[in-house]
């Protein structure tokens, strides 16, 4: 059996509302990684949903080119793999915890664009839009646009894996992720429901008993992650 090396994210900070034309905002830090977040609506929905009465709900997730060691560049026209896959997750996570025929005929996007990578970057993006996310629901609320709370439960994302000696490690940063043995992308919802899993050995294959240690570091360590996001959307 792994043993738990750090079942405590690192420090999390969301600094929210600081976009004053979106309609929810937020700067995400979990440890060094930083991830500026902004939600916007749009009236009308995608063609193959059109009269159905239900939004949609998507995101954008970009690299900044300063956000590495070495400059990243910025894709323009077609996008990476890395960055569709990305984005998609971010989407399809959001989606799960969102009643979309309670937006009306909307679509919401969340942008990330990732201002310093060190580990963590989707994790981090999906947290951090869950709040935007709901900071624009309240104001499309308050401003009597919608006129019921679409959103579900809540939501979070943390990175965990297992190091060279066996260790479990939650929220891992760059260092620690380009040496782990095993990289797993933990997304749950705030009532302990998993989204998604995504797990791969990187070295040496995972047992299933430490593929149940990593799923029990994330629910650990995921408490921090929804006590922090309700901390800042009480304020």
């Amino acid at each position: 059996m792994s043993l738990i090396k750090r079942s405590v994210p690192r420090e999390i900070k969301f600094q929210k509302n600081i976009n004053p034309y979106a309609l929810g905002s937020v700067i995400a830090e979990f440890g060094n990684t930083k991830v500026h977040i902004t939600a916007t609506m749009e009236d009308g929905v995608p063609p193959w949903l059109r009269g159905q009465n239900r939004g949609w709900v998507t995101a954008e997730y970009s690299m900044l080119p300063g956000s590495t060691h070495t400059r990243s560049r910025r894709e323009v026209g077609k996008l990476g793999g890395r960055t569709q896959e990305i984005q998609r997750l971010i989407a399809r996570s959001l989606r799960a915890v969102i009643d979309l025929e309670k937006l009306g005929e909307r679509i919401i996007t969340l942008d990330c664009d990732v201002l310093v990578a060190d580990g963590g970057t989707r994790t981090t993006s999906i947290s951090g839009a869950y709040v935007a996310l709901e900071l624009a629901i309240k104001k499309l609320m308050n401003d009597g646009v919608i006129t019921e709370n679409p959103i579900k439960d809540s939501l979070g994302a943390l990175s965990i894996g297992i190091n060279k000696n066996g260790e479990v490690i939650a929220d891992l940063n760059y260092e620690e992720d380009s040496s782990c043995e095993t990289d797993m992308n933990i997304v749950m919802t705030g009532t302990g429901k998993f989204v998604e899993i995504q797990g791969t050995a990187e070295g040496e294959p995972f047992s299933s008993e430490e593929l149940m240690a990593l799923i029990d570091c994330a629910k650990t360590s995921l408490v921090h992650v929804f006590e922090a996001q309700k901390k800042v959307l009480s304020e």
